[in-house]
């Protein structure tokens, strides 16, 4: 590493670990978070989605698109309903993606172009792994697990690119998109631990991701970590390969 790819690496990581920097809106994600560490009554949780409408459709579609496939004819017409289905930790990880995209949509150019490129990549991914389990016979596997695992599949890569263009908008000198493509090429692994363990993330989502790149293995056949790394490595987007 060079010394103007570690300044930039060392600064990037700095922005990382800002939550509030990295995600933006949090009017939502922090009572939400909080409803769910205090494991208490659903109902809390309906009411903080249900505040935002935007975010209230997009859990509906995002429930009914995981299950869409499995030979499952009714669909979730509600939101209590999806949010009852999806289990608290799956309604975090929607939410946070939700707010991530909304984020994304802020950022200026070129880096609003490069990210859009790497979500349109996630989503593709995402619809594969889904795909791929309601072919599977013979395991047990949540789809909504297997989706949310898989919308955080070049979550490094999106993470590290959006502090870049944080810290190219409030510093005095420009870097080149050289440097970034450099430090994600070469540190992906290490951003992308960076980003799981600041933004508080849930350490199911970061285990399973590490199974989904090769990282770690697993002897649960009903990993979802598993369904994903087929994909992954067919796309050849695996942080350790095969």
């Amino acid at each position: 590493m060079t010394d103007l790819e570690h300044k930039v690496f060392t600064q990037v990581r700095a922005i990382i670990s800002n939550e509030e920097q990295v995600i933006g809106r949090r009017g939502i994600l922090i009572p939400l978070k909080k409803a769910i560490i205090a494991d208490g009554d659903i109902r809390n949780v309906i009411d903080i989605v249900s505040s935002d409408p935007a975010l209230a459709a997009h859990m509906l579609w995002r429930s009914n698109a995981a299950i869409s496939g499995a030979g499952v004819t009714t669909k979730n017409r509600s939101l209590k309903d999806a949010l009852i289905r999806l289990g608290q930790v799956n309604i975090y990880r929607y939410a946070f993606t939700f707010y991530l995209k909304e984020r994304l949509d802020e950022l200026p150019q070129p880096y609003k172009k490069l990210v859009h490129g790497y979500w349109s990549l996630t989503e593709s991914i995402a619809a594969d792994a889904v795909d791929s389990l309601h072919h599977m016979e013979g395991v047990d596997i949540s789809p909504d697990e297997v989706q949310t695992l898989a919308l955080f599949s070049v979550f490094g890569e999106i993470i590290a690119l959006t502090a870049f263009a944080f810290l190219n908008a409030e510093s005095q000198e420009s870097f080149p998109l050289s440097i970034i493509k450099s430090l994600i090429d070469n540190q992906k692994q290490a951003l992308t631990i960076e980003a799981f363990e600041s933004l508080g993330l849930d350490e199911e989502l970061k285990d399973e991701f590490m199974v989904a790149h090769n990282l770690r293995q697993t002897r649960n056949a009903n990993s979802p970590g598993l369904v994903l790394r087929r994909v992954l490595s067919m796309r050849n987007q695996l942080i350790k390969p095969l």
